[in-house]
């Protein structure tokens, strides 16, 4: 049979695991350890490194070897413009504003997709080895927030590596799978995932192989490196002041200093003060650095990260319309869950005392390998009943944000409506994409924009464009548009590496047909009473009360659903 590994992609560190035997079982790498650091490098030589090897020589070959790769990855230039001036290694942007990092040694310019793919061979190649057979298929684990064009592109990276990406799975949902798998108690579990490169809340109801997905809250922009970026800072300022020298004119000395925070960090995790000695840390000048911070000036640092990881905690609770006091288990996962004050904001906000630790350090990993599982045949009473993590929806005239697809929608999941031209004689419109919570588009992700022609030219209003949003079980989305009275149809999708057109180039706007009926509702009805007759039917076969329970509960909603549709 086929083994289907699961990873762990992390923007700090990775891991691999596999299902079998009847469990997830964690691999090691080929220097024997269970994590790889996601650190790459090319050498002078035309060398490779990943992991360790990269690590340890990260300072004196600075420019060639990139770490947090996966904060950029599916990312325009203009979305981390903000981050550049802390990094150490070259980042430029093509002419469609897609992110370029150059490799000196190789004389080129890498996407990050290119340099994830030589991470993801490492780790496959390690999984081969350990399981003395050819791996070639993978389940990634990545952030709930991750949004359309950043997946994508960790399967494009996949591609490159010559990897067959099944599926994605959403981390919090991994790590709910990894710690649910043998129970049968029904609970609600709160997932805290703070890694590297984010932050990812999920609410889950977990019982008997059910595992439903209440809702997602998260930020891309907020992890463990911005922890380590408020150490980074402060003794940039620090030294600044006492020696009159700007450290961050010198690259070199970044990637220095951003060693020594990380393991400052770690460090004030179980202790209330570490020390920074760095000798030399700026070869003109000869200078030392000899610095401390304490607990305290750390927390303060923190303050308004902390405060971010608050809001979306309270943003999941809402989501869920579910009281702190609903909540049955907490789980903390990812480095920087291990700080102090981390797990004081959670146990203050929530009022439990949050499980981490043991294998939940794994737990992302473990749960992708279970998914694993089930798509090799390994495992068949496992059931994730996953949702949307952010809107998907069309800009309408005047720049509005026409939602055909809410957030914490159950996936898959498929949603028509029915839109029109905006003026006499209009025989294309252009469906622009748009994913996010804000009113206006302009305040949302742009994922694409496509363009469907031969529209009979008749006054404004009257031609009937179906446009369908159709999102598989990975997050991704296809995106149909059909002129109903030619027949005429346009199916995408959506890349924006393709760059097929930007939002300013738009000529031609669409507008909500408003008394036009969507077809949406029946879709979304038809949908839940087949999913619910599965399960009905697999509770039937089982005999498990609550695979039953569900799949009624489903059928009903379904029927509310197309008897409000008309």
């Amino acid at each position: 049979m086929r083994k289907i590994i699961g990873i762990d992609l992390g923007t700090t560190n990775s891991s691999i695991a596999v299902f079998e035997s009847g469990q997830p079982t964690l691999l090691v790498n080929s220097e024997g350890l269970q994590t790889t650091p996601s650190i790459i490098a090319y050498t002078p030589n035309a060398d490779l490194l990943i992991g360790e090897p990269a690590q340890f020589q990260a300072v004196s070959n600075y420019q060639n070897t990139f770490c947090s790769v996966k904060r950029f990855i599916g990312k325009q230039y203009d979305e981390i413009a903000q981050e550049i001036p802390e990094i150490s290694y070259n980042i430029s942007k093509d002419s469609n504003n897609n992110i370029k990092i150059y490799c000196p040694v190789l004389k080129k310019l890498l996407t990050p997709q290119e340099i994830l793919a030589d991470l993801m061979r490492k780790l496959v190649k390690d999984a081969s080895h350990c399981l003395g057979e050819t791996i070639t298929q993978a389940v990634i684990a990545v952030p709930v927030y991750f949004d359309h064009n950043q997946r994508l592109a960790i399967k494009e990276a996949g591609r490159i590596a010559g990897i067959e990406v099944i599926g994605l799975i959403n981390d919090t949902a991994a790590v709910s799978l990894a710690n649910g798998l043998d129970k049968k108690d029904d609970k609600t579990v709160l997932v805290f995932d703070l890694g590297g490169g984010h932050c990812s809340i999920s609410l889950l109801e977990t019982g008997s192989g059910v595992f439903e997905v209440l809702s997602y809250s998260g930020d891309t922009q907020l992890g463990g490196d911005d922890y380590t970026q408020k150490i980074l800072d402060y003794l940039v300022e620090q030294f600044h002041q006492s020696e009159g020298i700007n450290l961050r004119k010198d690259n070199q000395a970044l990637q220095s200093l951003r060693e020594a925070a990380e393991q400052a960090k770690i460090e004030l995790s179980s202790q209330n003060e570490a020390q920074i000695n760095l000798p030399t840390i700026t070869t003109k000048s000869k200078k030392h650095l000899h610095l401390s911070i304490t607990s305290d000036k750390f927390d303060a640092l923190c303050f308004a990260l902390n405060e971010r990881c608050k809001a979306l905690i309270e943003n999941a609770l809402q989501d869920a319309k579910v009281n702190k006091d609903d909540i049955d288990e907490v789980l903390l996962v990812g480095g920087s869950s291990r700080l102090p004050m981390i797990q004081k904001l959670v146990r203050q906000l929530l009022g439990k005392e949050p499980k981490q630790g043991g294998s939940l350090n794994d737990a992302v990993a473990l749960g992708a390998a279970i998914k694993g599982g089930v798509f090799a045949g390994e495992l068949k009473d496992i059931l994730l009943l996953d949702t949307t993590s952010l809107s998907l929806g069309v800009e309408t005239l005047g720049g509005v944000m026409t939602k055909l697809i809410p957030r914490n929608s159950i996936i898959p999941t498929k949603k028509s409506e029915i839109f029109s031209t905006a003026a006499d004689g209009q025989t294309n419109v252009e469906i622009l994409v748009f994913q996010g919570e804000e009113e206006f588009t302009k305040d949302n992700k742009h994922l694409g924009t496509f363009r469907l022609d031969g529209i009979p030219p008749t006054k404004k209003g009257e031609p009937q464009i179906e446009v369908t949003f159709d999102i598989d079980a990975n997050n991704i989305l296809n995106v149909t548009a059909k002129e109903k009275g030619t027949g005429r149809n346009v199916t995408v999708t959506l890349n924006h590496y393709d760059n097929i057109t930007k939002p300013e180039e738009n000529s031609h706007n669409i507008k909500s047909s408003q008394n036009i009926k969507s077809s949406g509702s029946k879709i979304t009805g038809r949908l839940l009473v087949f999913m619910g007759l599965g399960l009905l039917t697999f509770g039937l076969i089982t005999k498990n009360i609550l695979f039953l329970i569900v799949g009624i509960l489903m059928i009903l909603a379904g029927a509310t659903y197309q008897f409000k549709a008309g």
